[in-house]
């Protein structure tokens, strides 16, 4: 009897979202196939449903069922929501990791810090050179980024060619890196047509063909000569094409450049190991800094999304190794504020105004492009491949379903993909195969929690409601020993009457423990509820909260 094979696709981060990129691809007998991984990115918390929390990556439960049928894993690049997860999800996995240069030179930082081998990670040319991993070949397609060595994937299967966009823009002179090549699409297609399309869909909305980097030369230029006071500027820490023009800018503005934050300082390190970045001008540090005139400096710092522990946070509450911004004072951000770091970044500019900083934003597109592909930019590279059908991926619901629009108005086939959704890729359209259970896996501090067991639930919860820790001691014969106390935390100290809220508590708690019978004094399940209960409706009637309660139940044994 024949086998059956099928052509998998499995988004477990990054459809449906900005961020935490994790995609399967999969060739076999149904429920057999073999497997090769792309990708293992993070996204970043935020206060209001993540708070304390580091890091935050897709849960791999579904590859770690399947870890004997997953010949390899491919990184695509160096950003964060890439490969930031690497060091912290490869032990779970186990594979061979293979990346272009750059990014092979940064995962094995990635790794190094982790305790975790180097030789995991395997470095690869650029195509036409291909990696087999089981039924798969896969090479590496240089396409235009906001980072060094970002690659598309063309993944030949039995069943038919597949390319993976990765983040990519139509950027034929990006300053640093590679350019878009439309000849080298071309001949790819000829070579064998594609099957699939899995595409970038974070700027479908931007109905303007996109920009290239080598656009920002001059305005950047002519922005730093105009200045007379210190010019700081901040941008993403990967975007070395922008650190390039901001450090030549300065340069031809008789600036000594001085380079604040550790991210940065490695992602500069890192394109020069590589070859990928050469003549930047000479930077100065901190000490020498200090010595410079402050019309003769210009510092690159980390931080452009507001990030409280970076140099440009520092910067705005005060003193960052010596260095201090004054009245007169430029601070530029050449980047976009990423949706929802809005308030953290308008938090350091307001900042910077209050000490008579001059702040500009890129609000007049004059300092930052974008290096996703805009609308314009994925039809022209529809055209280029003319797939046969179309998956969108990174971007939210509604750039998915945008770009699901435009890819069947050209007449492909198209299809929403979000996390979880198996497509099997085997026909001429794209069908859902089958629903996977997918979540979140939360770098809490140095332990890996999962969005499910209930920590940072139990975190939001107290921070919203305060918390309130009940004692009581019970004797040999099951009697209270002297008065319940409670303990709050994160609630107002006074109830109604302007008596403590703690008093209040422990007096009806001890009233309860002198009046409540044997039987639940006996129970300690049922004693911790009717406690709990209690705190928390003498806390809304004192002073209308409902907050989380631990109980503590201490018996004393009879010797």
């Amino acid at each position: 009897m024949s086998v059956t094979n099928r052509l998998i696709y499995l988004p477990l981060g990054g459809a449906g979202e900005i961020g935490m990129n994790c995609y399967v691809y999969g060739y076999g007998p149904e429920g057999k196939e073999r497997l090769i991984v792309v990708d293992l990115g993070v996204t970043f918390p935020d206060m209001d449903s993540s708070p304390g929390v580091d890091l935050i990556m897709a849960d791999i439960a579904w590859l770690e069922a399947r870890v004997d049928r997953i010949e390899a894993i491919f990184i695509t690049h160096a950003h964060e929501d890439h490969i930031g997860a690497l060091g912290l999800l490869w032990p779970k996995l186990k594979k061979k990791v293979y990346a272009r240069r750059f990014t092979a030179i940064v995962g094995r930082l990635k790794m190094d810090e982790a305790g975790l081998p180097l030789d995991a990670l395997t470095t690869v040319e650029a195509w036409p050179a291909k990696v087999t991993a089981g039924p798969f070949e896969v090479g590496f397609v240089p396409v235009s980024h906001s980072i060094p060595e970002s690659s598309a994937l063309v993944i030949d299967t039995p069943a038919g060619r597949l390319f993976h966009s990765a983040d990519f823009k139509i950027d034929r002179d990006p300053v640093v890196g590679e350019p878009w090549d439309d000849d080298l699409i071309r001949s790819i297609v000829a070579e064998r047509p594609i099957k699939a399309l899995m595409c970038d869909s974070t700027n479908v909305f931007s109905t303007h063909p996109g920009r290239s980097e080598s656009t920002l030369k001059e305005p950047i230029r002519n922005l730093i000569k105009s200045r007379g006071g210190m010019v700081v500027a901040t941008t993403f820490g990967s975007n070395v094409a922008r650190l390039k023009t901001l450090a030549e800018a300065a340069r031809a503005a008789d600036r000594s450049i001085c380079v604040l934050g550790r991210s940065m300082r490695r992602m500069l390190s890192a394109s020069e190991e590589a070859g990928v970045l050469t003549n930047f001008p000479r930077t100065v540090s901190p000490e020498e800094a200090l010595e410079i005139p402050r019309g003769n400096l210009m510092l690159l710092v980390t931080g452009s999304q507001g990030e409280r522990r970076a140099a440009s946070a520092q910067l705005s509450r005060g003193k960052y190794l010596g260095l201090e911004m004054k009245a007169g004072d430029l601070f530029l951000f050449s980047s976009k504020t990423i949706p929802g770091n809005e308030r953290d970044v308008l938090k350091i500019m307001n900042a910077f105004s209050e000490m008579d900083v001059d702040v500009v934003d890129d609000g007049g597109g004059l300092y930052h492009v974008s290096g996703h592909a805009n609308r314009p930019d994925l039809e022209h590279v529809h055209r280029l491949l003319l797939p046969d059908m179309l998956i969108p991926m990174h971007g939210e619901h509604r750039h998915l379903r945008e770009h699901v629009r435009i890819a069947n108005e050209a007449g492909i086939a198209a299809e929403v993909a979000t996390n979880g959704m198996m497509m099997d890729l085997t026909g001429d359209e794209p069908q859902v195969a089958e629903y996977i259970e997918t979540g979140r896996l939360y770098l809490d501090g140095t332990a890996m929690i999962g969005a499910l067991d209930g920590v940072v639930r139990d975190r939001i919860r107290m921070a919203l409601n305060g918390h309130v820790m009940v004692t009581v001691i019970l004797d040999e014969q099951d009697e209270p020993l002297g008065d319940a106390w409670v303990e709050v935390s994160g609630l107002a100290p006074l109830g109604r009457g302007e008596r403590p809220l703690a008093e209040t508590l422990e007096a009806d708690l001890t009233e309860f423990l002198e009046t409540v019978g044997p039987k639940v004094l006996r129970d300690d399940d049922k004693l911790d509820e009717a406690l709990r209960r209690l705190v928390r409706q003498t806390s809304v009637e004192e002073i209308g909260k409902k907050p989380e309660v631990t109980v503590v139940i201490s018996r004393l044994q009879a010797e």
